[in-house]
């Protein structure tokens, strides 16, 4: 969550009060996607609900909502400007390319993480414009991501990149599993001015939002790698695919219980991160 570090500096730069607020906004809209998602897990779960259980689903359910085309938009502004923001970190850290040791390390480190979240952020966004003008289209989100991968896979070197791509996702799932368990995510959040009930609320939504977000990226990698393996597209099927891969395991419906409960605990972190800026 750089996102709010890169907007705190961002936001005392442009000395404006309504880009502090578009920061609040985006980081709630990211967390509405997210409780979206684990409602949907939960669905899935227990045996309810039509929509699949990954992005395009969450945007289908707002848009679906009362009042969800303009929810929609409030989600797409939200998200882009956390993209900006992202943007604007690689910027700053731009200077410190061209130093050397662990001050060069360190700036090509953040800039790499700003690109991949102002990427990130850049997509959902499009995605919420897309359910929110109606254009979205009509085939599964799983296809999509089985089409793209037959494509990539027609590159040269094209099974390599998608099992490359599926490995950095089961390490991003993993430094997500251990950022929660070891806490690490505290030294990012500047709680000098926090009552303590609210960073005990901090504490335990990100101990059990950052394993239940880690453990589905995990398997969403794990997909990657497998249908790199056997060289079969069809078993890249995104966050949707590894809900059903969850779910399929023995005790399944508890585990993919528990998954979804951390991503919902993940989605009100971010709710409270919103409050709070991450440390400079």
């Amino acid at each position: 969550m750089s996102a709010q570090r890169s907007a705190g500096r961002v936001l005392g730069a442009a000395d404006g009060d309504g880009l502090e607020h578009l920061a609040r906004v985006g980081l709630i809209a990211y967390g509405v996607v997210h409780l979206l998602l684990a409602w949907l897990a939960l669905q899935l779960a227990w045996g309810g609900g039509d929509q699949q259980a990954d992005q395009s689903g969450a945007m289908a359910t707002l848009a679906e909502s009362p009042l969800g085309k303009p929810l929609l938009w409030i989600v797409a502004v939200g998200l882009i400007a956390l993209a900006v923001w992202q943007a604007l970190e690689v910027v700053r850290w731009r200077s410190g390319w061209s130093a050397s040791g662990k001050q060069r390390t360190r700036a090509l480190r953040r800039s790499g993480k700003a690109v991949v979240k102002a990427a990130v952020y850049a997509a959902l966004a499009v995605l919420a414009i897309r359910f929110a003008t109606g254009s979205s289209s009509s085939g599964s989100s799983s296809q999509q991501q089985q089409d793209t991968a037959a494509g990539v896979f027609g590159w040269p070197a094209g099974r390599w990149l998608v099992g490359a791509a599926g490995l950095v996702l089961v390490g991003v799932g993993a430094y997500h599993v251990y950022k929660g368990v070891t806490k690490r995510f505290l030294k990012e959040i500047d709680l000098g001015e926090a009552p303590r009930p609210a960073v005990r609320l901090v504490t335990r939504l990100g101990q059990v939002g950052y394993p239940g977000k880690g453990v589905a990226l995990g398997v969403v990698g794990g997909l990657l790698v497998y249908a790199a393996v056997t060289f079969d597209p069809a078993k890249a099927t995104g966050l949707d695919g590894a809900m059903h891969t969850i779910l399929d395991a023995p005790f399944g419906q508890w585990l993919l219980t528990l998954v979804a409960l951390g991503i919902a605990a993940f989605g009100a972190y971010l709710f409270v991160r919103a409050r709070y800026p991450e440390r400079t």
